[in-house]
């Protein structure tokens, strides 16, 4: 035991002098796939993934974003679906593995935007605890918006920190509009960055010289929101593509019932640690790395406040460019005894324990049903294939993710994520002839007429305060839906 414990002891302080990027990279990969690879075989750990999955399929089978299927997101989150999807097929495997690669890629680029802020051993452990918080607590093992959004953030803030010419500032231009293209609240730190580097450059002396790298910058920003219009423009839907990006998402927050108020508590524990941090001197306020993470952070706290609130997969947004004024702070610290170290170590080991509990998971599916993939949204499909259950205009109330295991698609534009369907203020934006929810519903169940139907046990089909669809659903199931089949959680009915 005691070798053991020795030998995770060296693991943990590694000669850091030594290190290069591409051993950190190693490192990075290998604790990321550990945690996140029995999660692999999962039919969904959130179902925006799954939304996302299904409107990447659309594009691969050659409808744009929008224009067959609908969600509110920008096209880049789809494309990096999509790409996987083309090379790879329908692939669990496949997309969970690329979760990995962002994962690591992020972190690897918060170890360098580190070690211009701070020394090689703080950078690299912070790049590792970017690992454990990209990949635990919640639903942030499935491949999200915000992973995708938050690597093009990085690298491009690491350019910034280290990289001089017009034609760079051109490229960190690029990586920036990919971010906004994947997520679009990430204008928010996007503007605070444009604001803090204009108001550098009015400060020096150089300001021509600095200036022409800003615009530099904004061209290439220019560039790729121009490349994601010309698909549309070509095929003649460019309308689409502006109400869909940009008009749907102000629609939307607008008519939220979410208050800013749940979300000064978590915004003011932030900005009062780092209001602390400055003031102590631990961390140092004129360096230039550190401002720019600040004003980063305040940019990407905006948004969650403009949101309303602070879902668990939000915070992959933040956690790269905190953990860093984190790290150095912690550092600071005094040392902790040897008579602690396996105490430490014990408490390193036992953090990915979402992670044992999957693995447990997967072996015992594998014993009881002959196989690693797991989950409703698997079983349910294997189900209606094997006994040729009708899926034509099949309707997933739940576990969506069934349409891209069947080679379905949702019966409408507004169903493609399913409480869609009672986000009236984004018909207008999808075309969507039905002017409220529960038109919408009534056209599905009474018009297009589904011959089945997949709801989840113990669960409402909708948000519990839409008693109106709720009622409506549940006592149209049960005067026209026979259940057939109970698979787990997951609930199969058909038309009588």
């Amino acid at each position: 035991m005691s070798k053991v414990l020795k030998n995770i002891t060296s693991f943990l302080n590694p000669n850091y002098q030594n290190l290069n990027w591409r051993t950190v990279f190693l490192a990075l990969f290998l604790i990321a796939f550990f945690i996140r690879f029995p999660f692999f075989f999962r039919d969904y750990v959130d179902r925006d993934e799954s939304t996302f999955i299904i409107m990447a399929q659309s594009w691969v089978d050659g409808h744009l974003p929008y224009t067959q299927l609908w969600d509110l997101k920008p096209p880049m989150t789809f494309l990096f679906f999509a790409l996987i999807i083309k090379v790879f097929g329908k692939s669990f495997i496949a997309i969970r593995f690329f979760g990995v690669i962002l994962v690591a890629l992020t972190a690897l680029f918060t170890y360098g935007i580190g070690r211009w802020a701070t020394s090689q051993k703080v950078s690299f452990w912070c790049s590792v605890f970017c690992v454990f918080l990209l990949s635990l607590f919640g639903s942030l093992q499935g491949v999200m918006s915000e992973h995708i959004c938050t690597l093009f953030f990085v690298i491009g803030v690491y350019l910034l920190l280290s990289k001089e010419s017009r034609g760079w500032y051109f490229a960190i231009g690029i990586l920036f509009g990919l971010s906004v293209m994947s997520k679009l609240n990430m204008a928010y730190p996007l503007l605070s960055l444009a604001i803090y580097l204009t108001w550098g450059a009015l400060a020096k002396r150089q300001f021509w010289h600095n200036f022409q790298r800003l615009v530099f910058m904004g061209i290439g920003f220019a560039v790729l929101l121009a490349l994601t219009a010309t698909p549309y423009y070509l095929q003649g839907e460019i309308t689409t593509w502006w109400e869909s990006i940009f008009e749907a998402p102000l629609a939307y927050s607008g008519s939220k019932q979410h208050s800013v108020i749940k979300t000064l508590p978590f915004v003011f524990v932030i900005l009062g640690l780092l209001y602390a941090g400055f003031a102590s001197k631990v961390i140092d306020f004129k360096s230039k790395p550190l401002q720019l993470l600040t004003v980063i952070t305040i940019g990407i706290l905006l948004s969650f406040m403009q949101a309303g609130k602070v879902n668990g997969h939000y915070l992959i947004q933040l956690y790269p460019f905190i953990l860093i004024a984190a790290g150095i702070a912690i550092s600071k610290l005094p040392l902790i005894k040897k008579k602690y170290t396996a105490i430490i170590v014990f408490l390193f080991v036992l953090l990915p324990a979402e992670a044992y509990v999957e693995y447990v998971n997967i072996i015992s599916n594998k014993i009881e049903k002959g196989t690693f993939f797991n989950g409703e949204g698997i079983d349910v499909p294997k189900y209606i294939i094997e006994n040729e259950i009708e899926t034509k205009n099949i309707f997933f109330t739940e576990y969506h993710i069934g349409y891209w295991v069947l080679d379905e698609t949702p019966p409408t534009k507004a169903a493609t994520h399913p409480s869609s369907i009672t986000r009236e203020e984004l018909f207008p934006f999808m075309k969507n002839p039905r002017k409220t929810g529960i038109e919408e519903l009534h056209y599905i169940l009474e018009e297009i007429r589904p011959k089945t139907i997949i709801a989840r046990k113990g669960k409402k089909i909708f948000d519990k305060k839409l008693e109106d669809f709720n009622s409506y659903i549940d006592n149209y199931l049960e005067k026209h839906y026979k259940l057939i089949k109970t698979i787990d959680r997951g609930l199969i009915y058909q038309r009588l």
